[in-house]
């Protein structure tokens, strides 16, 4: 990695935030101009999601830009702050920067660590310990944001449980636990109980979340994973019917899962 021209690297950021500054400015954009808070995170969302795409398309091109818009929302949101005198973005670079070396003294003091998890564990303890109030960990898993993707935020909350030593002990207990739920919603189906169904379906999509945790695996990216690979071969399947002169919208079911069985031998 080559060494950083901090410089260059100041004069871009200085350029990007004026940039901001005359969008938001009397001679400025009136859409800019309007905005606030609210209606920005909408798109700080959004562009954080293009991250994510450009990332799993392997596009270095495209991921560059995407971060490119992300950082944009970053730094509005920023100038929002500065203009109610709250803080601006060089108040953000230093906070993240202290935070950041405060939360690995493995790095930057003598601390000494022997694996990632041990990493991991000196981090939720630094956290706990920058708090003025020390707070419970239930209030804790409170704090894991609501907004997150439903997979995803069952991720962090297990994830902080288990920091407790609330976990399965092996991935063969969690795989009970999914064969549990499986047989609970089997039982659920059985009864016809809309309601029953609705909480056992619910019971085993988390208990799959943990499964997949215990495999050093993230259930949020092996859903999009699943998404772009169903995708993927339905587009394939749209072709093959295409090439066989028969239209989607034409097809029988028997035709479609042809196709799709086809599909999948050739993959």
């Amino acid at each position: 990695m080559k060494d950083i021209d901090t410089d260059k690297l100041g004069r871009a950021m200085g350029d990007l935030l004026s940039l901001v500054r005359r969008l938001r400015g009397p001679k400025g954009c009136p859409w800019d101009a309007k905005q606030n808070n609210h209606t920005i995170k909408v798109y700080l969302i959004e562009e954080a999601y293009e991250v994510l795409d450009a990332i799993e398309n392997a596009s270095s091109a495209e991921t560059c830009g995407e971060l490119g818009d992300l950082l944009f929302q970053i730094i509005f949101l920023a100038a929002l702050a500065e203009e109610k005198g709250e803080f601006d973005f060089v108040a953000v670079v230093e906070k993240i920067t202290a935070k950041m070396i405060r939360r690995h003294p493995h790095v930057f003091s003598d601390a000494k660590v022997l694996s990632a998890d041990q990493v991991a564990t000196n981090w939720a303890r630094i956290k706990r310990e920058e708090a003025d109030v020390p707070e419970s960990v239930s209030a804790a898993l409170k704090r894991v944001p609501s907004g997150l993707p439903a997979l995803l935020r069952a991720h962090r909350l297990s994830e902080r449980a288990a920091k407790t030593g609330f976990d399965w002990t092996d991935r063969g207990e969690v795989w009970k636990k999914v064969m549990e739920e499986v047989a609970e919603l089997k039982c659920a189906i059985g009864s016809e109980d809309e309601q029953m169904v609705v909480e056992e379906m619910g019971d085993l999509f988390f208990s799959l979340v943990n499964l997949s945790r215990h495999w050093g695996m993230n259930a949020e990216d092996l859903l999009r994973s699943a998404n772009r690979k169903f995708l993927n071969r339905f587009e394939q399947m749209e072709t093959y019917l295409n090439q066989s002169g028969v239209s989607l919208e034409r097809a029988t079911a028997e035709q479609m899962n042809g196709a799709w069985e086809a599909v999948k031998k050739q993959a």
